[in-house]
């Protein structure tokens, strides 16, 4: 097999970029992993920035490749990353979100420390509403448990959610474009909502118990100052605060979340499921984006494309057989993501980094 020379881009035609997108407040991309959401991701936030648009992209994904999509080092925390362009970023660690930083416990209840401290400090030396105790199993695949029964979303979702509810009115942001993590992870945290609704409607039942309980006891020894519950007003913030969140997610005027895969049958089975789950839920998807087709780049974007090498499907026997199984999917997929928003950007024979490539990847998005 003799070698094939590929040319690197030198140059971008800046007039066929876009500089500004086409977007709400707050864009999630989600999908199978590894088809393609953090150059999504990144390629929208770096356009939406180049318009001057304060832009903050995140990701959340356990597995983060953010940093080298954009070749620059990312922090845990929100940071600017560009002195030319408000481009901002954070990459979740969801290991050091579990012992330190926003979204640690450290010894409150886990919801404290998930959504900002707002339900307070448990009871001390652990118990139903504490923190636990050094008897406590851990286990750190199955996330954290709700002592009230169920299971707590593990410390990615956590974060995810920490970060829409934090930065949603953050003046420094105008758009958050996040880089979720793969799709039974995003579901978890789309879930989130309605369980912690029905879960904090039985923490208010027991700490009304729990209040008359000891109301009854200092009556009998005297009064404690020390209330060892945790302030029914503080739950009720929280809840207002998760309801909050899924009404942003539900707005189409304020979110767009972009279900992304590959032009394969398994792709857009997954995808599907996906649609189906985010419309029960009442998430709108007004875009779903085709990565990695082997068409030329003229087709699906008005970029020059000089140097773009498209797979040989006149005499690549190779070539010619993952078409036709692309062209299948194609098909499937036509039917199924009928009434969106459906953006194609081509397999590219580089590894898709950096700014250059990045702004035509935007263009392709940006149809």
């Amino acid at each position: 097999m003799s070698d094939i020379d590929v040319e690197p881009v030198e140059a971008i035609d800046e007039a066929a970029v876009p500089a500004g997108v086409d977007a709400p407040e707050y864009v999630l991309y989600g999908g199978k992993g590894g088809v393609g959401k953090t150059t999504m991701a990144a390629a929208t936030a770096l356009a939406s920035a180049r318009d001057d648009t304060a832009t903050l992209v995140v990701s959340t994904d356990p597995a983060h490749s953010l940093s080298d999509t954009l070749e620059t080092d990312i922090p845990a925390e929100p940071a600017r990353i560009r002195e030319d362009i408000p481009l901002y970023a954070a990459e979740i660690d969801p290991d050091d979100a579990l012992e330190e930083g926003p979204f640690a416990g450290e010894g409150e209840n886990p919801l404290g420390g998930m959504l900002g401290g707002a339900m307070g400090d448990g009871p001390p030396g652990g118990g139903p509403m504490g923190g636990g105790s050094a008897d406590t199993p851990a286990d750190g695949d199955a996330g954290m448990v709700d002592p009230l029964g169920g299971s707590m979303p593990g410390a990615d979702e956590a974060a995810a959610v920490r970060l829409l509810l934090e930065y949603m009115d953050d003046a420094r942001f105008e758009r958050v474009v996040v880089d979720t993590a793969p799709t039974g992870h995003t579901l978890r945290l789309l879930e989130l909502p309605e369980v912690m609704d029905s879960m904090l409607g039985r923490v208010l039942t027991f700490r009304e118990r729990l209040s008359g309980m000891m109301d009854n006891l200092t009556g009998m020894f005297g009064d404690d100052e020390d209330d060892p519950g945790m302030d029914v007003e503080d739950v009720r913030v929280l809840r207002e605060r998760v309801e909050r969140l899924r009404d942003v997610l539900q707005d189409r005027a304020r979110t767009d979340f972009r279900v992304v895969l590959v032009p394969e049958e398994l792709s857009v089975r997954e995808s599907e499921r996906l649609l189906d789950r985010l419309a029960s839920f009442g998430v709108p998807v007004g875009t779903v984006v085709v990565n990695r087709v082997m068409q030329d780049l003229t087709d699906v974007a008005d970029v020059e494309a000089d140097w773009f090498v498209t797979p040989d499907l006149d005499d690549c026997e190779f070539c010619q057989r993952r078409w036709a199984v692309q062209r299948d999917a194609l098909k499937r997929s036509q039917e199924i993501f009928r009434g969106h928003e459906v953006r194609r950007v081509p397999l590219f024979a580089d590894e898709v980094r950096g700014e250059r490539l990045l702004r035509v990847v935007a263009a392709c998005l940006g149809g």
